[in-house]
């Protein structure tokens, strides 16, 4: 299973455990799509400030992940930041579509794109 769909997968669960009242199981898949995202998604190397999934906004058929960029000058120094979203929709034909928000400092969203590209597509190993 790929990670866009185990985070889907998770998130659809927890929306029962939300519809049931069911606090303890709600917090267990809560807790394993923070953890999934803090440890797989964009982190480091511009990302300085990591990624996360909006829990509010994300449904099964839509995640909803936030991130920034810091970017650098010529000379190697931090000069500034800009702010994403990326929202990742299912495709038939090519398992997900992803759109970026935000500026295109740089032509940033590119780079966005092909980094949430190889981490959505990750295999998550079988427990």
């Amino acid at each position: 299973m790929k990670l866009y769909q185990k985070i889907s997968n998770l998130l659809a669960a927890r929306e029962n455990c939300i519809k049931q009242g069911n606090l303890t199981w709600q917090t267990n898949h809560t807790e394993e799509i923070e953890k999934l995202v803090k440890n797989t998604m964009p982190s480091g190397s511009g990302f300085d400030a990591g990624t996360v999934l909006d829990l509010h906004t994300s449904k099964p058929n839509k995640l909803i992940f936030s991130t920034g960029f810091h970017h650098m000058d010529e000379h190697g120094g931090y000069d500034g930041w800009t702010h994403h979203q990326v929202v990742v929709t299912p495709n038939l034909q090519w398992d997900f579509d992803l759109r970026i928000t935000g500026p295109n400092r740089n032509e940033i969203k590119d780079y966005i794109h092909d980094q949430f590209q190889n981490c959505l597509s990750w295999e998550v190993p079988r427990e």
